[in-house]
């Protein structure tokens, strides 16, 4: 049995902040396989999509800026998903309908988004864009929520997020996988037989010129890229949402579920940690979409790597086997410090790819895999560190609102992609980068395009450090908060069983 039946359960243990610490291996594992074809889905939006219009609509500024447009919507989506999803109420749980009404929306907003017909111009894209957003939030806010609520304890909760991200990992490493295929196949193997000429050269073995086997024209990959891409997320989404809705079961209601509106905004605002998770999440993502936004020319154009899907293939390979190291300096050294850690490493790597040139393929893989293995880290500690937040939410409100928190949390991330995806567009566009390369485009763009990548992230990671350092919720103040909680959900409990209200004390 994953969870604890609601149904059979007493009112006492349904209401215990710990009743479903006894958590299972299989319940965790299956909630978190539907990450796989939420994570396929950010891949293509943030690397291949941006090349893909760009080219056809003649202006990277221009994309960015649709970009920026389509995800202020979830200023007003997310949030009435996550409100929906805490107080709903159905047969079937809070969190699945949604979810699963979700799914066919976003399969179809993904065909028309990444496979569009010729001539598709600016409102095709921005109305796709807009639907694309929308769908997803139906089905991730739910799903964050739920997994927030699956486990009351500090670690548990550290390995349902680990699993969840390894499982995202998981999903980009597929993600890749689609276009290092579709690469390695093109021109009749030519791609292949470069990448192992570039493989060669690497370890010493091959002295030829690779550069002059690449394919002429590796921008004509990107639309078989994102075909096939879309064909991976229609098949993928409603298999594991059927899979994941009909095997785990939602934790049963609170005591008290259903805070007001504006007293759930008024304690989320006195949330001091909250507040900081908030702020340290919009500068991190904000940093890693300034450099997505530009990756695929700088790794293309810059470096000039033929395979950018055998490239990222790697890079998530690194993540996977990188997630038990973060989980288990969460627990040596609590999840903010390990989030720190992280943070110096990335900026250190970020800063070294400034000295590469064209063809630097060995130095540029041995910091592409760093990166990689420090990705696991920046995808999972600040959402297990949000999870821990909203025991302090429980505390003050008495109820069980994950759902707000992780549609502002997403809000706050989706924000701070848009934005900045759109500024790093906007930047390399209007100094002159153009999608087709570095040689149509000026010198100044070529500069832009170096100084965005690798500088940028390091400017808004350096913002979130104090606020990291002086995080206030350490795992020993959880331990404390979740023992008040315990006694709380106790006292209820003797309360009722003597036939006594049941009011919050």
């Amino acid at each position: 049995m994953a969870i604890v039946d609601p149904e059979a359960a007493p009112i006492a243990a349904a209401n215990s902040p710990s009743a479903h610490d006894g958590l299972s291996r299989r319940a965790i594992y299956l909630h978190g396989s539907l990450a796989i074809p939420l994570a396929i889905y950010g891949y293509p939006l943030a690397i291949w999509l941006p090349a893909h219009y760009g080219a056809s609509l003649g202006s990277l500024a221009l994309v960015g800026t649709l970009l920026m447009l389509a995800r202020f919507t979830d200023v007003f989506t997310d949030p009435l998903m996550g409100e929906i999803s805490d107080r709903g109420r159905t047969r079937f749980g809070r969190r699945k309908p949604y979810m699963v009404l979700g799914a066919p929306c976003l399969m179809v907003s993904a065909w028309f988004l990444f496979v569009p017909p010729d001539g598709a111009g600016v409102l095709y894209l921005l109305c796709w864009l807009t639907a694309f957003f929308a769908s997803a939030t139906m089905i991730q806010i739910p799903f964050r929520a739920w997994g927030a609520e699956l486990s009351a304890d500090y670690h548990v909760r550290s390995r349902v997020t680990a699993v969840r991200e390894f499982f995202v990992l998981g999903g980009l490493l597929l993600a890749a996988a689609v276009p290092m295929v579709v690469e390695i196949l093109a021109d009749g193997g030519a791609v292949a037989e470069v990448f192992g000429a570039m493989w060669r050269d690497m370890i010493g073995a091959f002295s030829g010129d690779i550069m002059n086997r690449v394919p002429s024209d590796r921008s004509a990959l990107v639309r078989p890229v994102l075909y096939w891409l879309a064909i991976t997320i229609i098949v993928a989404v409603p298999l594991l949402t059927l899979l994941v809705v009909t095997t785990v079961k939602e934790p049963p209601p609170a005591a008290r579920e259903r805070v007001p509106v504006l007293e759930g905004f008024r304690h989320m605002w006195r949330n001091g940690p909250m507040r900081r998770v908030l702020m340290i999440a919009f500068l991190v993502v904000a940093g890693e979409s300034l450099r997505n936004a530009v990756s695929l020319f700088f790794i293309r154009d810059i470096v000039g790597i033929p395979t950018i899907g055998a490239a990222y293939f790697l890079y998530f390979v690194a993540g996977i086997a990188a997630i038990p190291f973060w989980l288990w300096m969460g627990r040596k050294v609590g999840k903010h410090r390990a989030f720190l850690g992280t943070l110096g490493f990335v900026s250190f790597v970020s800063a070294a790819n400034l000295f590469l040139g064209y063809g630097d393929y060995f130095a540029f893989f041995c910091l592409f895999l760093m990166k990689g293995f420090a990705f696991g880290g920046l995808q999972f500690l600040p959402l297990a560190m949000l999870a821990d937040v909203v025991d302090v939410d429980s505390a003050r409100s008495g109820g069980r609102r994950a759902g707000a928190y992780f549609a502002v949390i997403g809000l706050s991330e989706k924000l701070a992609a848009a934005i900045f995806t759109g500024i790093a567009l906007n930047i390399v566009g209007l100094l002159g980068y153009q999608a087709m390369g570095a040689a149509a485009s000026a010198e100044e763009g070529v500069l832009a395009l170096r100084l965005v990548y690798c500088l940028g992230p390091i400017a808004l990671y350096s913002l979130a450090v104090p606020l990291i350092w002086s995080y206030p919720l350490t795992p020993e103040r959880h331990a404390r908060l979740r023992a008040s909680l315990e006694r709380r959900a106790a006292r209820l409990a003797a309360a009722r069983e003597a036939g006594a209200p049941s009011a919050s004390d």
